[in-house]
C-alpha cells in the first residue's frame, strides 16, 4: 500500500479493527490503509489480542497507531474512549463505524433475543458511536463519518439472515439522515456498501452458517453471484472509505458507495 498523505495529520477512530484469521478482513484494511495515508489511526476492538496483525502491518509501514479496547455496545465504555482519544490526540477527524457480523435465519429460525443481538451489534453501535463522536466534530467545527453496512441491507445475498439485513439497511438510512442533519456543521456522513468478498470472516463464520464450514463451496456460490471475475476482500471496501474520508469527497455526504462487483447491479 502507497502512502500518498491523503489523510497526513488526521485522527482517525476504526471500530472492529481486530479480525478472526489471516487476511484482509474490513476493518483491519482500513486501519492499515489510513495509516499508511499519514492518519494517526485509533484501532478499536472488544479483544486486544485480534489487532496484532493489525498493529504490526501499521508499524511495519511507520505508521501511527493507538490500540484501545472497547466494547462498541457498551454506551459507558464509548464515552471512556472518545473522551481518552480527544485528551491524549485534540481532535477526532475521522470515524470508521465497522463492528458488525452476521446471524442465520428469516424471522421464524432467528429467535428474539438473537434478533435484539443482531440489531445491537450492527446498528446500535453505530448509532452509539456516533452519538459520542459527533458532539466533538460539531465543537471542532468539521469531521467525517463513513459507516460500514453491507450489500445485504438492499438486497438479497442468497441467504437468510433477516436480523443482519435489517440491521444494515437501518445503517444505510441512518447515515443519509446524520448527513443531513449535520451538513451544515461541516460534517460529512456516507457509508461503503461491501459485497460479497472473501474476508477472514467468510472463512469461519460464514461458511460454518451457509455451508456447514465448507469453505471451497462457500467461496464457488458467492463467486457465480458476482459479475467480474474475481472476488474482492477488505482492502476493497478500505479503498472506497479512504476516498470518502479524504478531502477528495469533500462534497459528498449522504450517500454511499457500493462495492460489490457489480452484484447487485444483476437482476437475477
Amino acid at each position: 500500500m502507497n502512502s500518498a498523505g491523503r489523510l497526513e495529520g488526521k485522527i482517525a477512530l476504526v471500530t472492529g479493527a481486530g479480525c478472526i484469521g489471516p487476511g484482509w478482513g474490513n476493518g483491519r484494511a482500513i486501519a492499515v490503509r489510513f495509516a499508511a495515508e499519514g492518519a494517526h489511526v485509533v484501532a478499536i476492538d472488544r479483544n486486544l489480542a485480534s489487532m496484532d496483525e493489525t498493529l504490526e502491518l501499521i508499524r511495519q509501514s511507520g505508521g501511527q497507531v493507538t490500540p484501545y479496547e472497547c466494547d462498541v455496545t457498551d454506551s459507558g465504555a464509548i464515552a471512556q474512549l472518545v473522551a481518552r482519544s480527544t485528551a491524549r490526540l485534540g481532535r477526532i477527524d475521522v470515524l470508521v463505524n465497522n463492528v458488525g457480523a452476521p446471524a442465520p435465519g428469516g424471522p421464524v429460525q432467528l429467535s428474539e433475543a438473537q434478533w435484539e443481538k443482531q440489531l445491537e451489534l450492527n446498528l446500535t453501535t453505530t448509532y452509539l458511536m456516533c452519538r459520542h463522536v459527533l458532539p466533538v466534530m460539531e465543537q471542532q467545527g468539521a469531521g467525517v463519518i463513513v459507516n460500514i453496512a453491507s450489500t445485504s441491507g438492499i438486497r438479497w445475498t442468497g441467504a437468510a439472515q433477516v436480523g443482519y439485513a435489517a440491521a444494515k439497511a437501518g445503517v444505510i438510512q441512518m447515515t443519509r439522515v446524520v448527513a443531513v442533519e449535520y451538513a451544515q456543521k461541516n460534517i460529512r456522513v456516507n457509508s461503503v456498501v461491501p459485497g460479497l468478498l472473501h474476508t477472514p470472516l467468510v472463512d469461519t463464520t460464514v461458511a460454518r452458517n451457509q455451508t456447514g464450514g465448507d469453505v471451497e463451496l462457500l467461496l464457488s456460490k458467492r463467486k457465480a453471484r458476482i459479475p467480474m471475475p474475481f472476488m474482492g476482500d477488505g482492502r476493497d471496501t478500505a479503498n472506497a472509505a479512504l476516498f470518502l474520508a479524504s478531502d477528495e469527497a469533500r462534497f459528498i455526504t449522504g450517500t454511499e458507495i457500493v462495492v460489490d462487483g457489480g452484484m447487485s447491479a444483476r437482476c437475477d
